[in-house]
Order: C-alpha cells, then structure tokens, then sequence
C-alpha cells in the first residue's frame, strides 16, 4: 500500500444523489403507482484521501457503480457536489472539464469489451495520448513501450489485437490505456471480477505497486469482501443507494457493525469451507430501486428489526473511533449526519 504523507483529500463528495425519473410505460408501471424515479443514490459523503484506496461493496443493485460513473462525471447528480482536490467539478467550462479527465480514469470491469476490438494497443495507446497532447509525436512509440512495460507487457505485444490477449493481459492494456494520460485518481469498476483466481491477485498485486509508484489514488468497487480486505485501507458499505457504514478495513473485518455487513462478512468463502453448500448474504432479495422500503431500506431482511426500523431510516452515527454506521441499534453514538428527507 503507498504511505499517505498529508491527510489532504483528494475526492469528496457532499449529499451526493442520483435519481433516474421514471417517464411512465410500463417501467413506471412496475415500480408501484407512487415511484416517479429510480434512486440509484441518496445522501452519499464519501471522503477519499490522496493516495489511499477506499473500497465500495454491496450487492449487484446497490448503486455502486452508479456511484463511480457521477465521480467520473458519466452522469450528472441530482443534488449534492463532488469536489476533486478542494474545488467542485460540477458546473465547470469544457476546458476545465477535459482537463479534469486526464487526472481521473476508469478501469472496467470487462476487459474485452472496454477495448477496440478493431485496433491494435499501439493505435489505442497512441489515440491517447495524442488526444490529451501528452508526449510529442515523435516521442509516442517509446512512451506506448514504456507503459506496456510498466503493466507487465513485452513492448512488442503493441502491435496486437485485444482478441490476441488473455483476460489477465488485456486488463493489464486496460490499465495501461488508463495511465497513459498520467492520472491521479482511478475508479475500479469490478476491475478484476471477471479474471480467474490466479490471475486475479496478480492484477490486484500490480495495482498496489503501480499506487506505490506513482502515487495513485483508487476507488476500488467490488462485491467481493476478499478482495476489499487485499487491496484497501478504508471500506465503505452501500445498500439500495446509501452508505450504511464506513470503517477501517481491519477493523471492519474484526467488528462489523450494520447487520448488513455482518451477514455479507458471513457469508464471504473461506479457503477452507466446512461445508458444501453456500450461504446467502441475506435472505431475500434486494428490494427495488424503484420503490424502497420505508424508513431503514434493509428492515425486511434484517433479524434484528424493531419497530423504529419500519418508519425512520437512521443517522449516521460515530461508534468507536473510527467507524460509522446508520443502523437504530446505535441510537446511544455521537449523530454525524441525520438522513435526508426521503423524495420516493
């Protein structure tokens, strides 16, 4: 993991809320007669330092990645604001914009799709690069070299197609397509959920040593509590669009707190399961974006439910130190953020 020096933010965001309107037909229909829109984010604040990784989990529909597409500004937020390194990045002039991109990339979770099939890595690298004008022309051919190398590549792999490259390579061209222009901050989207297990903790082992290198900072989104517990120092846990709680790794590991993320810990695999079958995270299923439940959106699958859960979603409290978590059990913790009023 790199060394944090300063505790200087470097991505924050304020209440920050995504909501998709729902425009009548027959999504609408199937939302309920009262949705006017699908929450795919409420209330989120969210501070990652400078050359940190902060984990997101959840499971598949808990907004995660709706999340990471309003840091990279691939959607416009509802409400609230994203400050990138102390200055809001919304309402900015093109130019401002597009400089923006080169200090924030994305690596995706596919890395087949996320490629041009019909072009070569050199010919992706060098878009790139010619693109966000970081090298001189004549100097491309040798950065493309460079950064190949850097991600575990040979230099003459440059003039291959994606279809030529294993899933374990062709992320490492997705990575390298990603620091080509020189970034500071990364989002992860699922990064290396579709690569087997071996070549997974080798991704994973050259992000940690590209961060170390280069000072990165990352945004590491997962469903996958293993992978969180390899790679990132902070956690932060989502439900149905919020953040239910947020802790150190090794101490959410060794004291979870929401229910939520006790049975997500539970359920996790162990090397060495003492039996068969495998444990659901939760019962039931996720409830619907559309229409959530009210007060605490995870009372219907919850086994320490009370009354209050059923009409009055939690404030985010402070417990212990370091941790933070919207759950009634904690009713007796220092209140950081009372929610925000429901709009469904």
């Amino acid at each position: 993991m790199a060394v944090v020096t300063e505790a200087v933010p470097l991505v924050e965001t304020r209440n920050l809320t995504k909501h998709f309107p729902l425009h009548g037909g027959l999504v609408r229909r199937l939302g309920g007669q009262g949705a006017s829109a699908l929450v795919a984010g409420e209330d989120v604040s969210l501070t990652i330092l400078r050359g940190e990784t902060v984990g997101l989990v959840g499971e598949s529909g808990s907004g995660k990645s709706t999340f990471g597409r309003l840091l990279l500004q691939l959607y416009r937020p509802t409400s609230g604001d994203i400050l990138f390194d102390g200055s809001s990045v919304l309402g900015q002039s093109e130019r401002k914009t597009r400089e923006l991109r080169k200090r924030i990339q994305v690596i995706f979770q596919d890395p087949y799709s996320s490629l041009n099939p019909t072009m070569t890595v050199r010919q992706m690298l060098t878009e790139v690069l010619s693109v966000h004008r970081i090298v001189p022309k004549e100097m491309r051919g040798a950065r493309v070299a460079e950064l190949l190398e850097r991600v575990g590549l040979a230099p003459e792999f440059a003039d291959r197609r994606p279809h030529q490259f294993s899933g374990g390579q062709r992320q490492r061209v997705g990575i390298a397509r990603a620091l080509a222009v020189e970034p500071e901050f990364i989002v992860a989207d699922e990064a290396v959920s579709a690569l087997d297990v071996s070549v997974r903790a080798q991704v994973l082992n050259l992000m940690m040593r590209l961060q170390e290198e280069l000072g990165l900072t990352y945004l590491f989104i997962s469903h996958d509590l293993t992978v969180m517990r390899h790679i990132s120092e902070h956690v932060a846990v989502m439900y149905l669009g919020r953040v239910v709680e947020q802790s150190p790794t090794e101490t959410l590991f060794a004291n979870p707190l929401h229910p939520y993320t006790q049975a997500l810990l539970k359920a996790a695999p162990t090397p060495k399961p003492r039996r068969k079958e495998i444990t659901p995270a939760v019962s039931g299923d996720i409830p619907s974006p559309i229409e959530r439940p009210s007060g605490c959106h995870f009372h219907p699958r919850c086994k320490f439910v009370m009354p209050i859960c059923r009409t009055e979603y939690p404030a985010l409290r402070r417990v212990g130190a370091s941790s933070l978590v919207a759950c009634h059990l904690y009713e007796g913790d220092e209140v950081v953020r009372e929610p925000a009023p429901r709009t469904n």
